[in-house]
């Protein structure tokens, strides 16, 4: 009995062999999106890609927004990294986060579940976390250079 693996692998060998038409074919089946007007070898590997991606799953949430981000070139945010700390003074209370040794984010002596989410917490209203404690700037396009 075939696996799902094996038929993926299947699926991308075909790829090679399919022709201009029989790819455009395939791009509507798997995908259900407009055609993009790319070569059929650029349209191979993005079969590859959509096929992988429904098979093994696709980018993660924060790789998908990193690649948005990186593609509107407006901002770049700085990741955290075990043993960072991040101070912000808010209304004249300095507020310290801490990231542990296991990727733990803490603030408060409580763990959180995001940067956001303590941004939220301290001010009362929707910050993005990376924003409010200073990890995502502006790049040098949109007026200001990036660390």
């Amino acid at each position: 009995m075939a696996t799902r693996r094996d038929k993926l692998d299947a699926d991308l060998a075909a790829l090679a062999t399919l022709s201009p038409a029989q790819l455009r074919e395939q791009w509507h089946k798997v995908t259900g999106k407009v055609l993009p007007r790319v070569s059929p070898a650029l349209l191979r590997l993005a079969l590859g890609y959509e096929l992988q991606a429904k098979a093994l799953g696709g980018l993660s949430r924060a790789s998908q927004q990193r690649l948005a981000q990186l593609g509107a070139a407006k901002t770049q945010t700085r990741s955290t990294s075990p043993g960072m700390r991040l101070v912000r003074e808010w209304h004249g209370t300095v507020h310290i986060v801490t990231v542990g040794e296991d990727g733990a984010i803490r603030w408060n002596e409580r763990e959180w579940k995001s940067l956001s989410e303590i941004a939220r917490t301290i001010t009362g209203t929707r910050w993005s976390g990376p924003a409010f404690f200073g990890l995502k700037e502006r790049t040098a396009k949109e007026g200001r250079i990036a660390a």
